[in-house]
């Protein structure tokens, strides 16, 4: 069960850097913690995802590009 966890707005998402920690991709696609977390692990997070030591980076061109988003 998710407690505040809150969607982001259009103009929140195109203010992002080049890469976002996967918490905050998670929170652009509404997807939970342990959800996210689990398809990174998998391979299946629905954008490009760089495993960097112990640490999961969303790619924010691909992020904006699933949400029609990209320009």
């Amino acid at each position: 069960m998710e407690t505040g966890s809150k969607g982001m707005g259009r103009d929140e998402l195109l203010a992002l850097p080049v890469a976002v920690d996967l918490d905050t991709g998670n929170r652009a696609l509404g997807l939970g913690r342990s959800k996210g977390y689990e398809l990174a692990k998998r391979g299946e997070y629905p954008c490009k995802v760089l495993r960097l030591g112990k640490a999961y980076r969303v790619v924010t061109a691909d992020l904006l590009d699933l949400l029609g988003l990209a320009t």
